[in-house]
């Protein structure tokens, strides 16, 4: 009767969206999550302008119709994405979330400006100012010299420099969020 386990990891990952269902709905019973609602439901207030910017470019990368709102399969594909999601794919959604304006590149004022948002956000001492990280991380990986980072480019860099794939994961570390969902397990 071959594959137990395939049918115990279905029945798990069946059991963890309908807690994340449950959740989602708990937390936003229009089952719409405006970028308000966002913010509110990841516990980001009262944010400097940068991160502020930084939060509403993740909540249009999230919105994947682009109708302003998040809704369930919207929150569940990103939710899948970042704890579950292999390097690669990670790698290529931080691309499009750093891409400000759209162009398929990001240039120094994209970077710079994603660094003082996540440093906002996160908080803590660092050894360099945010522009002299932006600068170390173009001159590493900006293979080709144009000023911009391809999505080639930004891949294998972050690949290669532990500095920078460092700071990338925790402008998402939504561990926790995880946290957070996990501890209202029981009271939802």
């Amino acid at each position: 009767m071959g594959n137990n386990s395939s049918s115990t990891v279905d029945d798990l990952q069946a059991v963890e969206i309908h807690h994340w269902y449950k959740k989602f709905m708990t937390e936003c019973p229009s089952g719409q999550l405006t970028e308000h609602e966002f913010k509110q439901f990841f516990g980001l207030r009262g944010l400097d302008p940068e991160a502020n910017k930084y939060i509403e470019q993740m909540f249009r990368t999230f919105d994947m119709n682009k109708d302003g709102y998040i809704d369930f399969m919207e929150y569940v594909a990103a939710l899948s994405l970042v704890l579950r999601g292999k390097m690669e794919q990670k790698l290529r959604w931080y691309f499009k979330l750093y891409d400000v304006d759209g162009n398929g590149c990001i240039d120094r004022h994209e970077l710079l400006n994603i660094i003082k948002a996540i440093r906002a956000i996160n908080g803590g001492d660092h050894e360099t100012s945010a522009e002299e990280f932006t600068n170390r991380v173009f001159d590493r990986i900006d293979v080709n010299g144009d000023g911009e980072l391809s999505l080639d480019e930004f891949v294998e860099g972050a690949r290669k420099d532990e500095e920078f794939m460092e700071v990338m994961m925790k402008s998402l570390d939504l561990s926790h969020i995880v946290a957070m969902i996990n501890n209202r397990r029981h009271s939802v």
